[in-house]
């Protein structure tokens, strides 16, 4: 245990829930109307349960995922003098708000945020934000090093849809088998949204390969699986978050790999999601991330106000323990471990795959 995690943990033994000399002010920034207030409610229903179990006060403002309403919601977190702002959804929203929040001294944890400038930019803009979730260029990073490590003996192919989606994270996996020495035995860009893919299966098993990337819509990877079953091809596909989707009408085929984040319900703390089903909160979505925001908030708090030192300092380069595990930040405010893992579809469900 780092020094600073022991320091961070004894604090919270020291200030037990609803026990504070003054009680913490959280902000949550979140869409409440508008497309995306159904993820806005997420987020409002974590804050909400875990102020309550750590003994912290929110303040929710509607920042309407627009640059006007990150703005005016950045004023009234100032006015109201919060410590701490969590939430933030959208690039307009959180970059219309942080110089306001930065001349308030107010430091922001954002939960679903990805632009890379986000904090890339922060030598410069000075913003003290801190990313709880994936970057955008975290979830190719970890296709190109998962997979480059995974596949190295095997002959593999790397297919994309055309899209900027699709090219972007195939030619990353692409870049990172050149370096590593490894190349592809075959490389296309196939039609996706069609009712089968036999034309592609049959390059693909004629090129030789046995494992085959493909950068694209799940139910276009469904539809390989099923076609490579049906040409014997015995081929193993992998693609990235996009297929974490409902269930269409072709099932995965059993051994698809699939690299995103977990389902943080899969790893949350027991006790936690007894207390959100004690109130009938369903922990989907954001109300997790949300949840574990607050519990970082009051512990940096808390860790400031004993040692003097600024919030932002308190913030970065720190362990805290929280509902979904453990959290650190880097210099950035990026998160300091990529949190995208290997998935592999066990005819059922995606289970966690062993890469090592």
């Amino acid at each position: 245990m780092r020094p600073w995690t022991a320091t961070i943990a004894a604090l919270l033994w020291l200030f037990p829930a609803g026990v504070s000399a003054q009680t913490l002010l959280v902000g949550v920034a979140a869409p409440l109307s508008g497309p995306s207030e159904i993820l806005g409610k997420q987020i409002e229903a974590g804050a909400s349960l875990a102020a309550e179990a750590n003994g912290a006060e929110i303040k929710t403002v509607d920042d309407a995922c627009t640059a006007d309403g990150g703005a005016a919601a950045a004023r009234n977190f100032a006015a109201a003098k919060v410590s701490v702002v969590v939430g933030f959804l959208c690039t307009d929203a959180i970059e219309a708000a942080l110089p306001i929040l930065k001349d308030a001294g107010i430091p922001v944890i954002t939960i679903g945020v990805r632009t890379e400038s986000l904090t890339d930019r922060r030598a410069k803009t000075g913003w003290p934000v801190y990313r709880l979730g994936p970057r955008g260029d975290d979830e190719r990073n970890a296709v190109a090093t998962i997979l480059t490590k995974l596949w190295q003996k095997e002959l593999f192919a790397i297919v994309d849809d055309g899209t900027i989606y699709g090219r972007e994270i195939a030619e990353t996996l692409r870049a990172a088998a050149e370096q590593a020495r490894l190349k592809p035995v075959f490389v296309d860009t196939f039609r996706p949204q069609l009712d089968n893919q036999i034309g592609l299966i049959g390059r693909l098993k004629k090129s030789g390969a046995t494992h085959v990337f493909a950068g694209g819509d799940g139910d276009d990877i469904a539809i390989m699986g099923r076609d490579a079953g049906k040409l014997d091809a015995g081929m193993t596909f992998a693609g990235g978050e996009n297929m974490r989707t409902p269930p269409g009408d072709v099932p995965y085929a059993a051994g698809t790999l699939m690299i995103a984040p977990p389902e943080w319900v899969d790893v949350a703390d027991p006790k936690v999601l007894e207390a959100f089903a004690a109130k009938s909160i369903i922990p989907e979505g954001y109300a997790l991330p949300a949840y574990a925001a607050v519990e970082i908030a009051r512990a940096a708090v808390a860790a400031a106000e004993t040692s003097g030192k600024p919030l932002a300092e308190m913030l970065t380069a720190h362990d805290f323990t929280t509902a979904i595990g453990p959290v650190r930040f880097d210099e950035k405010g990026d998160l300091s471990q990529n949190p995208y893992r290997a998935f592999r579809f066990d005819g059922t469900r995606f289970v966690p795959f062993e890469t090592q």
